[in-house]
């Protein structure tokens, strides 16, 4: 198995590790332990350590790369987090000004934030290959 595959599975281990941790601390007061407040303190605590060590992971995989691929990711990044704060901001302020029916839900930018990425990612690909 080369370095870079070892990277990638890392990097994966460490995503779907913080994911499970989410829900764990998302779900489990609900439904596991009875709103119990040290299970939910070490429930959270869990989480963000786990996103600690994906953030870690993300940085070691990125340092492997070879320069392209790095301004592919860095690109798809940038263009992330402008869109994601851009949009965030607008729909933060459309749910302040009831210009929507509903409360805004951090999900939604986190989703917006995933497709936005895999699109620009898509795009730098095809545009350097």
């Amino acid at each position: 198995m080369t370095a870079e595959k070892k990277k990638v599975l890392k990097l994966a281990g460490w995503t779907w590790s913080w994911v499970a941790s989410l829900a764990f601390a998302t779900f489990g007061p609900k439904f596991i332990w009875d709103d119990h407040q040290l299970l939910t303190i070490l429930a959270v605590a869990t989480n963000f350590a786990n996103g600690i060590a994906m953030i870690i992971a993300n940085r070691n995989y990125f340092n492997s790369l070879d320069e392209l691929q790095r301004k592919i990711q860095l690109e798809a990044l940038g263009i992330t987090l402008g869109l994601t704060v851009i949009f965030g901001i607008t729909y933060s302020v459309m749910d302040t000004t009831n210009l929507i029916p509903m409360d805004a839900e951090i999900s939604l930018l986190v989703g917006f934030m995933g497709i936005t990425y895999f699109i620009a990612l898509l795009i730098n690909r095809n545009r350097y290959a």
